[in-house]
């Protein structure tokens, strides 16, 4: 690869870093909010409802559609180097939150120390149980996807990108709810709908998605000159 080539695939590389660390830090600071989306009607499950969603799960199907065209693209080295960045990007947030936190407000604040702890005290909590989460996630998404690229010999991408995803986000949805619940984030009564609607949503996501990564993917690979499967062979970073 030339150096004129080297350099574009590590601004890209950046670009996406940013984009996949941004949708990661959001959706542990926005997590306390829940929504019901009800696409098919109110539905239950075990007399519990699904498809009440917290919004944090919005930005998050992005962070598996980028580690996914850096598995593509960059190979699985790169996109392990992404999650282990975005590991201490949500350690060092958490920590901001803490100090944030402990800091007590002025009297003409416009937010008081109350709403401040009401909104973000629990982020934290949130944090490290998204971040355990994340963690086993991610590296079987990465794992999974590269293990179908070998037995597809790098055809049938949709393969590898619905099936580790969906995998993934099995193992996610359920690690970070139940560690919500465990910390008392959550009662135990909303565990089985807020799994399943959770699991449902981001395959749903999942599915919506795979049209973009061909484009991407395409668009990549014309870039830089890839044949199917092919990876950028130069180190970038």
């Amino acid at each position: 690869m030339s150096v004129s080539n080297q350099q574009v695939a590590a601004r890209i590389y950046l670009f996406l870093g940013a984009l996949f660390i941004t949708s990661l830090v959001a959706s542990n600071l926005i997590f306390q909010k829940f929504v019901s989306w009800q696409p098919f009607g109110e539905m239950t499950l075990f007399g519990a409802s699904i498809f009440e969603l917290s919004v944090g799960v919005l930005p998050y199907p992005i962070t598996f559609l980028i580690t996914d065209l850096i598995s593509e693209i960059y190979g699985k080295k790169l996109a392990n180097r992404l999650v282990s960045a975005g590991i201490f990007a949500s350690i060092f947030s958490m920590g901001l939150l803490l100090v944030a936190n402990a800091m007590p407000a002025i009297e003409n604040s416009p937010v008081d120390d109350q709403v401040f702890s009401q909104v973000f005290a629990l982020s934290p909590i949130g944090v490290l149980a998204s971040m355990l989460a994340y963690l086993f996630a991610q590296y079987i998404d990465i794992s999974i996807y590269h293990f179908w690229k070998r037995i597809t010999h790098g055809k049938m991408l949709w393969l590898r990108n619905n099936f580790s995803t969906f995998s993934s986000q099995i193992i996610d949805t359920t690690t970070v709810v139940g560690l919500l619940c465990l910390f008392g984030v959550l009662p135990w009564t909303s565990f089985i709908g807020l799994v399943v609607s959770g699991i449902l949503f981001k395959m749903m996501i999942a599915l919506v998605d795979t049209p973009f990564l061909y484009l991407l993917v395409y668009v990549m690979r014309k870039r830089f000159n890839l044949k199917e499967g092919e990876e950028l062979s130069s180190p970038i970073l």
